[in-house]
């Protein structure tokens, strides 16, 4: 028996992208055509971001812990949130959850530690690079994290909304997040954190300057890992 997953999703390409890495990794575990049992719940990404603009936290919260509430009503025993940005409210709802919940920071500094980074570039949305989900979960582990200047910052917001949200991958996007990880890595950058859920679709680790720490697969990794042992 495996513990049945549950995604409380925010934005729908992050989300997928974790859906299937679930499902694709599983067999070579678990056997042939076969994953955990998982279930889905979003609200519209319009809603989480009329309240992340205003910096109501609270109120974001209060979504993921309502989308929790409907996953753990449907069966689920184990949740994960594949968007970096919303877990700035982590620590109001885990709390509060009906079941437990596996944090994002948490796969991708375990893989950094593992892999035996010590001073990661952070990408995301610019609520995320300027917010404290990485810093504090990565200092704990005694790791040290740096983010594009304001400007850039601008730029990777902008194209993370107006873009990858929206399943647009264009090669001039690849190409500036390239030079901005090549920044981050002459400012003394040993890897980077792929810290919106969409970003691991655009930037390609074959090519990226630094070292990719994938936020979204390392997520699902982690989830299966978990529902499975347990």
């Amino acid at each position: 028996m495996t513990k049945h997953i549950g995604i409380v999703a925010c934005s729908a390409e992050g989300a997928a992208l974790c859906y299937r890495t679930i499902c694709a990794e599983a067999p070579a575990q678990m056997g042939e055509h076969m994953h955990p049992e998982i279930s889905m719940h979003t609200y519209p990404l319009g809603e989480y971001m009329v309240h992340i603009r205003s910096g109501d936290w609270e109120e974001v919260g209060d979504l993921m812990l309502s989308s929790v509430s409907k996953l753990a009503d449907s069966g689920a025993e184990i949740a994960i949130c594949p968007d970096n940005t919303i877990h700035q409210a982590f620590d109001l709802v885990s709390s509060r959850s009906p079941i437990p919940w596996l944090h994002i920071a948490d796969a991708a500094g375990q893989e950094a530690r593992a892999r035996g980074f010590e001073n990661l570039a952070i990408t995301g949305t610019k609520y995320l690079m300027t917010g404290p989900v990485y810093p504090d979960y990565l200092a704990k582990l005694g790791i040290s994290t740096k983010i594009p200047d304001e400007d850039d910052r601008e730029k990777i917001d902008r194209i993370i909304f107006t873009e990858l949200v929206n399943g647009v991958f264009l090669e001039e996007s690849r190409i500036y997040f390239n030079e901005v990880i090549q920044e981050l890595k002459v400012s003394g950058c040993d890897a980077v954190v792929l810290g919106c859920t969409e970003i691991p679709l655009l930037v390609d680790p074959g090519d990226c300057p630094l070292p990719t720490l994938d936020s979204t697969r390392l997520l699902a990794r982690a989830a299966l890992k978990a529902a499975i042992e347990d």
